[in-house]
């Protein structure tokens, strides 16, 4: 089979390799559809010492169960996706349910064989700990592809706490910032703020239908979150953009007893932050991260994705076969797209 297959840093390749064995309570699946994270992109710019090269890539996938060695839960022929960052089960974290923050986690993509292939063999850990998650026929497995991603964005939510009702201002108009207003809406939020200082973020994100784009580098960002909220601040701020700036003034940007939820990351060595801790005291904030999710919240969003007016047409901007994979990487880096989907 074919395979995109991670060497180390700047070194990628696709690579014709053997049919991936099915172990014993395993799945094997062939994949239809693999989307292109930014984790990648980061991991063939920079490297990433989770990975054990050289391995296939890819964890935003989806396909078709081949063989089933799994049991009675599945049949040959269901279409899965799952949680891809496989938990031991077994630690503090997997008992409190909590397998997205599992102690010994094993990634697809990372520690096991990722997606980027033509088959990919689904471990029996996984599928004990029940991150494969059946995918109605009627969904595009173009769209399907996004169930990790939505997924994560339904963490955010969750830990962000978004209600009914509810002003959400996302900082960051990336895909998964994106990702995060859409899934806020569905949520519940009545007014969706999107703020980016990238002119072409900007006009990307006008077709998912968001109450108001702001770009901080023109306007008052805390004059038009004032001004939406009769001067309160937002009831949630998501904060998607990976830069220091945008973390520490989201304290000022969110009502009394709102949540700043840190949904991006920064860089090892510059992940510091000034936060005003009077902010944080006085109007007794909540501010909480938001790392990967849960099997619980994949299957989440496979509902959101298959529900009526998910905006997955415009989310997909591009699909390329397995050999693209390079230029997949120089849409992202130009901002030219918003998930890039590779297929066999």
């Amino acid at each position: 089979m074919r395979a995109v297959v991670y060497h180390g840093q700047g070194d990628v390749r696709v690579e014709c390799l053997p049919l991936p064995a099915c172990e014993e309570g395993g799945l094997l699946v062939k994949v239809e559809a693999c989307a292109v994270c930014g984790s990648d992109m980061k991991a063939y710019r920079s490297g990433n010492p989770r990975m054990r090269p050289p391995v296939t890539m890819g964890h935003e996938f989806v396909g078709a169960v081949v063989e089933n060695r799994a049991g009675l839960a599945f049949a040959v022929g269901d279409s899965v996706v799952m949680a891809t960052s496989v938990a031991c089960g077994t630690c503090t974290y997997c008992a409190r349910g909590w397998r997205n923050l599992c102690a010994a986690v094993r990634p697809m993509g990372f520690s096991f064989p990722g997606g980027m292939a033509d088959y990919v063999a689904i471990p029996a850990l996984a599928v004990r700990g029940g991150h494969v998650v059946k995918v109605p026929v009627s969904l595009n497995p173009f769209h399907a592809a996004l169930a990790e991603p939505v997924s994560c964005a339904v963490n955010a939510c969750e830990n962000g706490a978004v209600r009914q009702g509810d002003t959400v201002l996302v900082m960051g108009a990336g895909p998964m910032g994106i990702l995060n207003a859409v899934v806020a809406r569905r949520f519940g939020a009545a007014r969706v703020i999107l703020s980016e200082i990238n002119p072409a973020r900007l006009k990307q994100a006008e077709a998912f239908g968001v109450d108001r784009l702001v770009d901080p580098s023109r306007e008052s960002l805390p004059d038009v979150v004032r001004d939406a909220t009769q001067g309160l601040g937002a009831d949630v701020v998501i904060v998607a953009a990976p830069a220091a700036g945008p973390m520490e003034q989201a304290l000022a940007l969110v009502r009394k007893r709102g949540t700043v939820c840190l949904f991006a990351s920064l860089p090892v060595e510059r992940s510091t932050l000034a936060l005003d801790s009077r902010l944080i005291h006085y109007n007794e904030l909540r501010v909480t991260g938001s790392s990967d999710s849960t099997p619980a919240q994949v299957a989440k969003a496979v509902a959101l994705l298959a529900s009526a007016g998910f905006p997955s047409a415009h989310l997909v901007t591009h699909v390329l076969p397995f050999e693209g994979f390079m230029d997949a990487i120089g849409l992202m880096e130009r901002g030219e797209a918003l998930r890039v989907v590779l297929t066999p």
